[in-house]
């Protein structure tokens, strides 16, 4: 399956330095290419904490069976 523009998707890789971790969820708001896609993840408050240019392969589709947790993000 193939990852389209405004899709939920799954962060499979920690990114330390965004403060992202493996299992946050994100949106794709923009497909530079097939394997350069813009995702953005957002805090609860809808604030924007990462705007992150990852390859498919960072990435999974939301499974019908994902739970969506909240986990604190720490201070910059």
């Amino acid at each position: 399956m193939s990852i389209q523009l405004l899709d939920a998707v799954v962060l499979v890789r920690d990114l330390p330095e965004q403060r992202l971790k493996a299992g946050d969820l994100g949106a794709v708001v923009h497909s530079h290419s097939a394997q350069a896609l813009e995702v953005e993840f957002v805090l609860a408050s809808g604030h924007t904490q990462a705007v992150v240019t990852l390859t498919p392969s960072d990435l999974r589709p939301v499974k019908a069976h994902d739970l969506v947790s909240v986990r604190t993000v720490g201070q910059a």
